[in-house]
């Protein structure tokens, strides 16, 4: 078994980081790294049908899983190419990475890329897991996954229309969101990217060892509390919109949505 697993694993990372040097790449002529973010999301597609294509994972926990993936990371990543890529400047953060880094940005670059293809296949484990075993499993683990799926994959739908809403209108420019679900959470895209992880980890729970799932969700939650998320996306915020965005620190719960402070 841990034989396959690896196989698998390691054809699931090439792909990505196949892929991953095309937007590399590609990076160049469009002066715009962020397509890193569209191929971070559409690689954990392609890491999912690479491990789908064995072909040996429980039918109903396969039927579940497969459309769960696809249509979140098709979704996330169109969403992302058509609002930080196509026709878009630089993101701030890519702009101030592009400062601290200095020289040699192209390789340095590269190295990036190809991590974040490194992180797909880690977190991919699930998904790994999941569909690797044919065992079947108490029908709950997908129900309830698949409902905590169904509520995050909305909510972020709805947090990312909010916003963008938002940053259509003339008069928003300089301005804080923080209207619909941002006036209850800074990042409540987050919170829901967050638990349509807990929401994959859950249905790969019925397969053998699939507890080990649960190691992705904490992962995501790292890095967008600590790492590559809300801290970099905070410090472009108030860059950008200083006393605005500090009132709305002060106010507004960071990541789980609640109450404002008055």
């Amino acid at each position: 078994m841990i034989h396959d697993l690896l196989i698998w694993f390691a054809q699931g990372t090439a792909v990505a980081a196949a892929m991953m040097f095309v937007l590399w790449l590609l990076h160049f002529p469009l002066r715009n790294a962020a397509i890193v973010d569209v191929g971070w999301a559409f690689g954990l597609v392609l890491i999912t049908f690479v491990y789908a294509l064995h072909g040996a994972g429980y039918p109903r926990r396969v039927l579940f899983l497969l459309p769960m993936v696809a249509i979140w990371g098709l979704r996330l990543a169109l969403y992302l190419l058509f609002t930080r890529v196509s026709g878009q400047p630089e993101e701030g953060r890519y702009v101030e990475i592009r400062r601290k880094w200095g020289t040699n940005i192209g390789i340095k670059f590269l190295a990036f890329f190809e991590f974040q293809a490194l992180l797909d296949g880690v977190l991919s484990i699930p998904f790994l897991l999941a569909l690797h075993d044919p065992g079947k499993s108490a029908p709950e683990f997908e129900n309830f996954g698949a409902m905590i799926w169904l509520v995050a994959f909305v909510g972020e739908m709805l947090a990312d229309a909010q916003l963008a809403w938002f940053k259509r209108k003339p008069e928003s420019k300089g301005q804080v969101c923080n209207a619909g679900l941002w006036r209850y959470s800074r990042h409540p895209n987050y919170f829901f990217e967050w638990l349509i992880w807990m929401s994959f980890a859950i249905v790969a729970s019925g397969a053998k060892y699939g507890w080990i799932g649960f190691l992705s969700p904490a992962m995501i939650l790292y890095f967008l509390l600590r790492v590559t998320g809300i801290p970099a996306t905070e410090e472009q915020a108030v860059r950008s919109k200083g006393d605005k965005y500090r009132e709305y620190q002060r106010t507004t719960s960071v990541f789980v949505p609640w109450f404002p402070k008055k």
